[in-house]
């Protein structure tokens, strides 16, 4: 039996001739089948109403099912690609992997390449062959030149011109990083000004997060992943934090509130997102308060979906603490304010382990569809006590993706260059200090939660 996501044991081969075609199944020993291919037999109508078929075409048949079952959509794959390295394939028929890709995602090593003895131990040692040739023999740092650019047919589908430099690409979270990055932050009084790039944390932030920091030396961060060398920015190491669920879990919090219809409905009156619209009514409800003091008494953990960084622990759930009977838009309002604060607080734990393992940080630089929220970024400033960098430009993994192609093209000297040039600060926010004491004591219920949680797992555990 071939290897692959099937498990030892025995497997057993039905075939089944029919008039038009035989089919063979793969059936393991529990009934279930497993792998299944189908073959046309001819058939012969020598006089009207008078059928034939072949004895020998249809024992053909059988021996093509049966190696077919053999032979999968895996053993006939000229190339197994990652995607961005799929659309640069496409774009300029070079089939060059990004050391983004592998270093990040395929176990390669940017010092020694790949680990002939892993593919052996997990059973796809069939990828070795021919140099790893399936998967990958020549890697390219991001933003090096691929080929002689743009093919003749890819330019056509893509209404450029032939020849016009394509990039080694970048994962897209990495894409964002690098577009906000490097930016020349002079002027705006901040503790990064003359730091090295080392000092800055980029946070990608939308459906989920992720948290890009870099060294250059490497530091290994428990539950963070890397050391990676140069998969963001060529010539340093990348550690990536993250958040399985951020801008999803705002959403489930506020779309499963009884009262989110109502909510809709005078959103949509006063042509508003539903965002805007309750980070406007926290302004009304906090009254002469800072608005973050609104949940003193509610408090949440927001795994929800498991935990990535910095715990690595996906048996982790969200938790609650602090709700009322009451269901009304005050209640809905709070609940979304704590559950942005408890993302926060997710951000300051996986910067608390990347600092104890050797990063200093001092300002952090958002970009994704939730650094448009000015209640997300504030509450990230005070919760980390960290000014947040925005972008000039919304946008930032698109010009980080240009600023790959700026490289590719000659036009820079390198990607450093191309970051210092393009990147641009759009708003600088500092962090209220007045209110760190209360962020501090909610960062220790914040720790509490977890502790909790994992004790009373303990206690279901047990005898």
């Amino acid at each position: 039996v071939p290897r692959g996501d099937r498990e030892p044991g025995s497997y057993y081969v039905g075939v089944d001739v029919g008039t038009g075609s035989v089919r063979a199944a793969l059936v393991d020993q529990r009934g279930t089948l497993v792998a299944f291919a189908d073959q046309p037999v001819n058939q012969w109508e020598p006089q009207f109403n008078h059928h034939e078929q072949s004895s020998e075409d249809i024992w053909a048949a059988c021996c093509v099912v049966t190696k077919n079952l053999r032979e999968t959509c895996w053993d006939k794959a000229g190339h197994f690609f990652d995607l961005p390295d799929f659309l640069s394939w496409k774009a300029t028929g070079v089939p060059a992997r990004s050391l983004c890709s592998l270093v990040c995602k395929w176990t390669y090593s940017a010092e020694k390449g790949w680990d002939d003895s892993f593919w052996k131990v997990i059973g796809l040692e069939d990828l070795i062959a021919n140099n790893y040739n399936k998967i990958g023999n020549k890697v390219l740092p991001p933003g090096a030149s691929l080929g002689s650019g743009l093919t003749p047919e890819a330019a056509k589908d893509l209404g450029l011109p032939a020849g016009i430099a394509v990039a080694a690409s970048l994962i897209d979270a990495h894409a964002g990083g690098l577009g906000v990055i490097g930016a020349d932050v002079r002027g705006h009084g901040l503790a990064c000004e003359g730091q090295p790039v080392t000092s800055r944390l980029a946070v990608i932030c939308g459906t989920s997060s992720c948290h890009m920091g870099i060294s250059k030396n490497p530091i290994f961060v428990p539950g963070v992943w890397g050391p990676y060398f140069s998969a963001m920015v060529p010539g340093f190491w990348l550690n990536e934090g993250g958040q399985s669920v951020t801008g999803k879990l705002i959403d489930h919090m506020v779309q499963g509130h009884a009262v989110f219809p109502e909510l809709q409905a005078k959103a949509t009156a006063r042509c508003q997102s539903v965002y805007a619209y309750l980070n406007s009514h926290l302004d009304l409800i906090k009254k002469t308060q800072p608005v973050g003091f609104l949940t003193v008494d509610l408090h949440v953990w927001p795994d929800f979906h498991g935990n990535r960084s910095p715990l690595a622990d996906l048996t982790l759930k969200g938790m609650v603490t602090g709700l009322k009977l009451s269901q009304d838009l005050d209640d809905l309002a709070i609940l979304y304010l704590a559950t942005v604060q408890a993302i926060a607080f997710g951000t300051r734990l996986i910067i608390e382990a990347m600092e104890t393992a050797g990063h200093s940080i001092s300002t952090l630089f958002l970009c994704g569809g939730l650094s448009k929220n000015p209640l997300f970024v504030q509450m990230h400033a005070d919760i980390t006590g960290m000014p947040v960098v925005l972008s000039q430009e919304v946008e930032s993994v698109l010009v980080g993706a240009a600023i790959l192609g700026a490289c590719a093209s000659g036009d820079f000297a390198s990607v450093q260059e191309a970051m210092a040039r393009m990147s641009k600060v759009g708003k600088v926010v500092f962090p209220r200090c007045e209110d760190k004491r209360y962020y501090d004591k909610k960062y220790q219920v914040f720790l509490k939660l977890v502790e909790h949680q994992k004790e009373y797992a303990a206690i279901m555990k047990g005898d």
